[in-house]
């Protein structure tokens, strides 16, 4: 951003090139709109949010009077959207029984041990105390098509999905963290030591080792206290792999974070990378460049990166 002093970026940092980086933070709405590849649709859309409630509402409603099965991914914690959605599930008697339910990933301890469901911040108790268990206990999904990860069945996670979806989730929607994850598919060790964008994307769901840039992010979380409290986010966690976002039927991404509701976000620049940037197991989040997918990004991701003189933190 500067053309009077360069540096290379600290040695965590999973992208350093500063011309691309330059590119990117000069892009505009409209320039961030178009994609060569015509399979990848990007829109600068507000709230987009609430597009994704009524597609997965959609596809319930349509389960269910269509009796034909249905499946969806969710990322938590998120009662703000889980909750809507368990309402609009209620007030219009939809039954979820043909439905499979998958949420993304779960905490883990420093060996690998995944967070119980009795874990306060942990993302399954919030799946379950703001959405599964706020559907009228009649219309709420079987209890074995209702998946995530655990001790258990992690090692065949992403095999357990295939057999229930039948070969790959119906409704896939995603946002992006800091470090460009998609779930907690990290720029890690446990996903990069790959030798082609193929091979990537076959891993399975697996235990990850958490980059720095998430962990930081995640302490920002109001599970979190909001506080950078970066000693209470677990170091390590379980998620899906880059497998479930290829055999996913339909992918759609939101990016939309800002931290408090304000200006400042990790998102604006992250957004860049997985949309403009090279492909790489280094921004994970870039595999939806090589895959039919929309990306939802907000106007106040969308806006160019500048230098604020007069703003801090």
């Amino acid at each position: 951003m500067s053309v009077d002093f360069s540096f290379t970026p600290a040695d965590f940092v999973p992208f350093k090139d500063q011309a691309v980086l330059e590119k990117l933070r000069a892009m505009t709405p409209e320039q961030i709109e178009q994609h060569p590849n015509p399979h990848v649709r990007i829109k600068v859309l507000a709230d987009a949010g609430s597009v994704v409630l009524a597609e997965k509402f959609m596809g319930i409603k349509e389960s269910f009077e269509q009796n034909k099965k249905f499946s969806t991914i969710f990322g938590n914690p998120n009662p703000n959207s889980h909750m809507p959605l368990a309402e609009l599930i209620n007030n219009n008697r939809v039954n979820c029984k043909n439905c499979v339910f998958v949420t993304m990933d779960e905490w883990a301890d420093q060996d690998g041990n995944i967070a119980p469901l009795t874990y306060r911040s942990g993302f399954t108790y919030s799946f379950m105390k703001y959405f599964i268990n706020k559907i009228d206990p009649d219309l709420r999904p079987l209890p074995e098509n209702i998946l995530y990860p655990t001790n258990e069945n992690i090692d065949h996670f992403s095999d357990l999905i295939d057999e229930k979806t039948g070969g790959g989730i119906d409704y896939f929607a995603s946002g992006p963290g800091w470090a460009a994850h998609i779930a907690f598919i990290d720029p890690c060790p446990e996903y990069m030591n790959v030798s082609s964008m193929d091979e990537y994307l076959d891993q399975p769901a697996r235990v990850v080792t958490l980059h720095p840039l998430t962990v930081a992010q995640n302490s920002l979380h109001g599970v979190f206290g909001q506080s950078g409290d970066v000693a209470a986010v677990p170091p390590k966690a379980a998620t899906i792999g880059p497998r479930e976002v290829k055999h996913a039927k339909k992918r759609v991404e939101c990016h939309g974070l800002t931290t408090g509701g304000l200006i400042s976000s990790w998102q604006r620049m992250t957004s860049r990378l997985i949309t403009h940037g090279p492909v790489t197991p280094a921004v994970p989040g870039s595999i939806y460049q090589i895959l039919p997918c929309t990306i939802y990004i907000d106007p106040s991701i969308a806006r160019p990166i500048e230098v604020m003189e007069t703003v801090g933190y």
